[in-house]
Order: C-alpha cells, then structure tokens, then sequence
C-alpha cells in the first residue's frame, strides 16, 4: 500500500453527466489538478453538439479556468485614450454561458449548510433556464453524485476498503471505459422507462407490461434496445473510428499506450472494441 501511495497519491475520476439522458460524456482519470480539469472539459465539449452552455459543479476552483477555456472567447478590449499599445485580448464568457456551483460549508468536517454561486451568467438568466429545465428546478449536484453512487455498485474497483481496488492507472482507465459502456448500452435506468399505453398483457395471470426499459443510449438516440454484454465486447467499430477515439492526445513515448493508442501497434483487421 505505501509503494502504491508513494507512486500514484491520491487519485480521483473526473466525470461529466448529463442529467436527461443520464448520459457520461467524459471523464478523467488521475490526480486534483488544473490539467486534468482542463481534460475533463476538452473531451466534453469534442462529444458536444455545439448547444452545451449550462454548467453545475462543485466547488472546485479549477473548473471556472477550464470551462472558460474551452467555453470562453476571445474579446480585443478597447483602448483607453489615443496613444500607446492595444490591450491584450482576453478570453471572456459568451453571454449565453451559464455555470454556477454548489457551496458545502463545513465544520469539523461535517456539512453545516449549502449555498450556490453564480459564476458566469446572472442569476435571472440561471433561472429563466431552470424554469424551462426537464429534470430540476434547482442549482445542485445531485444527479452526479447519485450516479458516482451507481458506479461504486458496479465497478468494484470504487468499492471502499477492499482489495479490488486498481493497483494500476493503465487499468483504473480502462476498467472505466468498460463500465461507462455497459452502463450506456446494457444497464436500463428506472428514470428513463417510457409508459406503455396500453399496457401488454402477459402469458398466464400476470401483470401485464406497463413500462418500456430504457438505456442511456436508447434515450438518446442512439440505438434502439437494451445490448447483451455480448452484443457490447463484440461490436465492430466503423473503419477508422477506433484511432483516438478514447485519447484526445495519443502519446507515442508513453510507458504503456492509452486506450487511443493501442490503434497504433493494432492490424487492419483489428477493429472491435476494446475496454
């Protein structure tokens, strides 16, 4: 265990959630840092449609700077007076860039009270949104930590003190990607079932069937029924699709490729997916 400290530290999992479809955009494995939040960010944004403009959080400083750097633009400020240099441009926050944080307020560790900060956008704008909001009413972080709840019950590698836990960053990672896809294609979420009307009567004096289950991705779109796990690590990607696609930065000196990477030392014919 203290090898293991002394290598590694403290590490976290960055990740992004998207509330109505219940869906993890990205996620970051690694330590508390500027980098990684900048990360977190760049790969939410690169699986965005362009209409992402409402951020909650923690209270993390370390968001603000990634948000704003990948969400921001940039502005030429005037200049004051006729002579001299241009001010230099600065990156500022569209206006229509909404983030606020929620604020737990401790004492001898124990939450004592919450509040809520608006960083960017004003507080009228916040509420015009969530008025219009299909999930919550209010600014919190709720769902996020509901779903790290959900991920500790299926990744045994999150579960506190045992010994399943990662003794390795190269597998923590792909662990993650595993369980982020079956939780995407294969695992239904009771917050998505869609009611039958009218219901489907059963064999026999059952119930009959009043509710459609639902998968992140069904929800989204993307496919139309619950996947195997069979159907999930057997699935061949499109030509092409595979390289980069879980590595924003494929690094080619690295100790051990990243999950991107491995498309480089793979064969032609060598396109299935790969957790």
């Amino acid at each position: 265990m203290e090898k293991l400290q002394a290598e590694y530290g403290d590490h976290w999992i960055w990740m992004s959630f998207d509330p109505v479809h219940k869906i993890i955009p990205a996620f970051v494995t690694g330590e508390l840092s500027q980098e990684k939040a900048d990360q977190l960010i760049e790969r939410t944004k690169e699986v965005n449609d362009g209409s992402l403009h409402v951020f909650f959080s923690d209270q993390r400083p370390q968001y603000r700077e990634a948000i704003l750097k990948w969400f921001g633009q940039w502005v030429q400020p005037e200049r004051k007076g006729t002579r001299g240099r241009l001010p230099k441009p600065r990156l500022e926050p569209p206006e229509d860039l909404l983030y606020a944080q929620v604020v737990k307020h401790r004492c001898k560790g124990r939450v004592v009270k919450v509040t809520t900060k608006v960083i960017f956008g004003t507080q009228e704008a916040l509420e015009a949104y969530l008025e219009q909001s299909p999930v919550s009413k209010h600014i919190n972080t709720t769902f996020v930590e509901r779903q790290n709840n959900t991920m500790r019950q299926h990744n045994r590698r999150f579960t506190r003190k045992t010994l399943g836990f990662s003794k390795d960053d190269y597998w923590l990672e792909r662990q993650m990607y595993l369980s982020v896809a079956y939780h995407h294609f294969c695992l239904p979420h009771s917050g998505l079932r869609e009611e039958i009307s009218p219901p489907i009567p059963t064999k026999g004096s059952g119930s009959p069937k009043k509710w459609r289950q639902v998968t992140p991705m069904m929800s989204a779109g993307v496919t139309d029924h619950v996947w195997t796990l069979q159907e999930l690590l057997t699935y061949r990607l499109p030509p092409g699709a595979r390289a980069g696609a879980l590595c924003s930065q494929p690094d080619a000196a690295a100790k051990r490729p990243c999950a991107g990477c491995l498309s480089k030392s793979a064969s032609k014919t060598d396109n299935y997916i790969n957790c």
